[in-house]
């Protein structure tokens, strides 16, 4: 059964055309970039249940529109002529690679170089979604790394809704269009988008290394936003709901006391980030999360699988606040927090002026883990 997200990812392509979905890191955004993929072009090998849509890889009969509400749901369910094409932005993006455009290619038989004009990622979708029954979901992972405005060039305008071809191919008034290379004859012609291309698009805005993307350019999209959730985590480790009037123990005697104070920790550490950077640089629970069931786990094994996140965790913290010792020891507890922690802030002088240094273990490892956890929940 598809999850909340995606059904509310797929209402809102269906909406609006465009989704960006956003969200600190760990959130979930790739795993429902690769739902939303697989509901979507899975449309035509879908059943109604009453428990709600279902997934049938064998079936072969499409999904009418009058389907009560998995027709609602899926975009354009009535064309069984779909296909997902996914792409990744980058700081070498060009309008050429995503539109179309000149590149060289090798003549091998002359030994010489020729050019050719490429069908960019969009042309290529735009044209499947013109085909009889045709709709084409266009994937666009990490589209802030990349150049977005200029990859995106004279389409930005032409992605809005209202700014398509009628659903019959047929040009509207609203319609707007664009130059570009004809990858056929290369020569420059209007291009126009169809009804029926979908572009869901995945963003970190947390990502410090890029720049945030143009508000003109992000009018153009219908906004999904995700969000570091303790109900899933706790889910995930079978812990049930916390208990507010009870501590966590001094020693770790079990996996749940080993996962109560992963969750507290995390949850903690998030507040901390929120108040130091802002809530977007907090981080999602999908870094503690595997394929694996934490409650078929030994104790042992359970402790090192929660050095392994909090490696990441402790990686992303000094990341976040890079630079600021200070701020990486309140997050972590350690300016005046329990005797346990094994991070200790430590001020010192280098040529008379004060500075700060964050003294502690080099890795965390199954002796040092739980206290470790225990003193970031402040619990």
């Amino acid at each position: 059964m598809a999850s909340d997200a995606c059904v509310y990812a797929l209402k809102l392509l269906k909406r609006s055309k465009n989704v960006l979905i956003s969200g600190p890191p760990g959130t979930g955004k790739s795993k429902l970039l690769a739902e939303v993929a697989t509901a979507f072009e899975s449309a035509a090998n879908a059943r109604q249940t009453r428990g709600g849509l279902i997934h049938d890889p064998g079936g072969k009969v499409p999904i009418p529109p009058s389907t009560g509400a998995t027709g609602a749901l899926i975009p354009a369910a009535n064309k069984t002529n779909r296909k997902v094409f996914r792409t990744v932005f980058h700081q070498n993006s060009k309008y050429r690679d995503f539109v179309s455009g000149i590149t060289p290619s090798l003549n091998q038989s002359r030994g010489s170089t020729e050019f050719t004009v490429v069908k960019g990622t969009l042309y290529r979708a735009s044209e499947h979604a013109k085909t009889e029954g045709g709709a084409a979901l266009l994937i666009i992972d990490e589209i802030n790394r990349g150049p977005a405005v200029q990859v995106f060039g004279g389409a930005i305008v032409a992605i809005e809704s209202d700014k398509r071809l009628a659903q019959t191919g047929e040009k509207r008034a609203e319609t707007q269009y664009f130059e570009i290379l004809d990858p056929e004859t290369g020569q420059t012609i209007e291009y126009a988008l169809p009804h029926d291309l979908y572009i869901l698009a995945a963003m970190n805005q947390a990502d410090a290394s890029v720049e945030p993307l143009d508000v003109a350019f992000l009018r153009r999209w219908e906004p999904l936003r995700l969000e570091p959730n303790e109900e899933i985590l706790r889910n995930y480790y079978g812990v049930g709901a916390k208990d507010i009037d009870i501590s966590l123990p001094d020693q770790v005697t079990t996996i749940n006391d080993a996962l109560e104070a992963s969750v507290r920790a995390w949850v903690s550490v998030n507040e901390q980030i929120s108040l130091g950077r802002g809530p977007e640089f907090t981080i999602g629970h999908g870094v503690f999360m595997s394929d694996s069931n934490p409650q078929s786990m030994g104790l042992s094994e359970v402790l090192v699988s929660l050095c392994v996140a909090w490696s990441k965790v402790r990686a992303h913290v000094e990341e976040v606040f890079f630079g600021d010792i200070r701020g990486i020891a309140a997050t972590f507890n350690a300016l005046d927090g329990q005797g346990s922690n094994p991070f200790k802030l430590v001020d010192t002088t280098f040529a008379d002026d004060l500075r700060f240094r964050l003294e502690g273990p080099a890795n965390f490892d199954e002796n040092n883990i739980y206290p470790a956890l225990k003193a970031f929940a402040r619990d």
